[in-house]
């Protein structure tokens, strides 16, 4: 037996091993599905790039997937993306080996990942793709050597000479791939694992006697609810106080590590019901003090906007709150035509919170970004997330309903989007992200703040012969009050129950300001880091230039409507 042919039974064994345990591990069809797209996708970057050596896009896809999905799907997207492509370029004895090394860059991917948050800036993930693209060049310069007739330690170190000049343009290229298009990607791919994500509980839990006595009482006469309104508010409350985790903050369910995602959309929640910030068991440091501590940890404009909003609805100033100045970061982020990274989610959260914060109604900056905004409005009266070339959705009509109503946009533009909103609900009550799916807790409470803000009652909105929204998102509310995305769907259920709680309220943005429980804190003299220490604030990102962001509006117009569906089950 040849050295070539040892060498490929090795390779050829450990593709069959892996395979296996990605197989073993039951991997959801949603998962799958979005497994095989990606796949086609990094293959297509690579045929796309054929006729310039080594200047693929392929590695930094495979590695931000891997950060995205984990090990298993990432490696799986890295060997499908390699025997797919190679239909094109030509299967070989190579191939094998390709499907080890593009694997193993998603698996550094996931490795990666596990950094925490700071690995979703851009120079630092750009470095984590190069790195990858490293592992890819020394496995494939291995496989050079095994076929050569000399196996000698300078042998192996002759290959690695010969094949420098393309290896090191091969990792130049992963590094400027993944700087243009790798934190617009992942993004989107977090968002479609989100929302993908399902955690089966027990229909009752411990707390279950406890919930059957008081509902015997309340039949029974001995307590009587208020209102209905307090009733359906009060439980996704008290679900949010009772997951609220020591140091203050929230993850996505209960016991789960905290992070300023789920710590904002909590607070809103609970602002929205009249709750000021708890204290972790009564004692402990306040929500609102977590997400202080979590202030460094932004991006996004999306994670600038989600913290003003939580911040203003429980009375804390965003802009002294912290050092670091997030309003004006926000405003540094608004374009010449008035957007927010040329899209419609992100411009109507810049209006509903920069007026959240204070600004001006008649400002220069709301009006413009109004003005963009009723630019983008399609025929139907709908919106779509990244303009007027998108599929109109529920979740981006209900946002810049809201935004309109907040900046003082047309009231014709409103009317058509209420009217929007309105002709996509489903007979169960709720309302699809896109008209004709199936419902869902997060995209019903858009839809009902979207009305609210545009007159409408959300009460009185209902198909003949269906339900209300809020009725939906009652029979949504689970035993412990956390509200379920959907039927049999508990993903994410700290976030899901705030954005219910708001919904229930009947609040749209910005939420109306609670005062805290306690004095507010002096402002934060620097975020902490991992070890305790303070942590340096990095400046506002500047603007992207104009190749990179037309690359990343690629990236979202081809990969976001895809994984959308995907995630909803479409």
């Amino acid at each position: 037996m040849t050295w070539q042919l040892a060498s490929l039974i090795v390779v050829c064994g450990a593709l069959a091993a892996i395979g296996v345990w990605i197989e073993r591990s039951r991997p959801e069809p949603r998962l799958i599905a979005l497994v095989a797209t990606l796949a086609a996708l990094a293959a297509l970057g690579r045929d796309a790039f054929a006729a310039v050596p080594d200047v693929k896009p392929i590695t930094a896809i495979v590695f931000v997937c891997g950060m995205a999905l984990g090990a298993g799907p990432g490696f799986s997207i890295g060997a499908l993306a390699a025997l797919i492509s190679n239909m094109l370029l030509g299967q070989g004895p190579w191939t094998p080996w390709q499907m080890l090394a593009w694997g193993l860059a998603g698996v550094c991917g996931a490795l990666f990942a596990r950094l925490g948050s700071v690995t979703h800036r851009r120079l630092l993930l750009a470095c984590g793709a190069a790195g990858a693209a490293a592992l890819f060049n020394l496995v494939m310069d291995f496989y050079t050597f095994t076929s050569t007739g000399s196996h000698t330690l300078s042998a192996f170190w002759l290959v690695l000479a010969s094949a420098s000049v393309f290896d090191l343009t091969h990792v130049l290229a992963t590094f400027a791939f993944a700087a243009a298009f790798g934190p617009a990607l992942l993004r989107i791919l977090e968002r479609a694992t989100l929302r993908s994500r399902v955690v089966w509980r027990p229909a009752l839990d411990d707390r279950a006697p406890l919930a059957l006595l008081l509902v015997a009482l309340v039949a029974a006469g001995a307590l009587t609810p208020s209102s209905h309104a307090d009733t359906a508010v009060s439980g996704p409350a008290a679900y949010l106080r009772s997951s609220q985790n020591r140091d203050g903050g929230w993850g996505a369910a209960a016991h789960e590590e905290s992070s300023s995602l789920y710590t904002a959309w909590a607070l809103i929640g609970l602002a929205a019901a009249g709750e000021p910030p708890p204290r972790a068991n009564g004692v402990g440091p306040t929500g609102l003090q977590e997400l202080a501590q979590q202030v460094h940890s932004l991006q996004s404009a999306g994670d600038l906007e989600r913290t003003i909003l939580a911040l203003s609805a429980v009375a804390a100033n965003p802009e002294t709150f912290t050092r670091r100045p997030l309003v004006r970061e926000l405003e540094r982020d608004q374009r010449r035509d008035g957007s927010t990274e040329e899209l419609v989610n992100s411009t109507a959260f810049a209006v509903l919170a920069l007026r959240a914060a204070g600004v001006p109604e008649r400002s220069a900056r709301i009006r413009n970004a109004i003005a963009w905004l009723a630019r983008q409005q399609q025929p139907s009266g709908g919106f779509a997330f990244s303009g007027r070339a998108g599929e109109a959705d529920v979740d981006d009509t209900a946002a810049v309903a809201q935004a309109l109503a907040a900046g003082g946009g047309l009231r014709s533009a409103r009317a058509a989007a209420r009217s929007f909103i309105e002709r996509a609900q489903n007979r169960d009550g709720g309302f699809p992200e896109a008209p004709g799916g199936p419902s869902n807790a997060q995209s019903t409470a858009w839809a009902v703040q979207g009305l609210v803000a545009t007159g409408a009652s959300p009460r009185a909105v209902r198909r003949p012969g269906g339900k209300s929204p809020i009725g939906y998102l009652r029979a949504m509310t689970a035993a412990d009050g956390a509200v379920r995305y959907a039927a049999g769907n508990d993903a994410t259920p700290v976030w899901v129950t705030g954005e219910a709680l708001a919904a229930l309220a009947e609040q749209p943005f910005p939420i109306r300001p609670v005062a805290a429980a306690a004095p507010v804190p002096a402002p934060v003299s620097a975020p902490r880091s991992a070890a305790g220490a303070p942590a340096a604030r990095s400046p506002a990102p500047s603007a992207p230039a104009a190749a990179e962001h037309a690359v990343e509006l690629v990236v979202r117009a081809t990969v976001e409507p895809v994984t959308q569906r995907i995630s909803e089950g479409v």
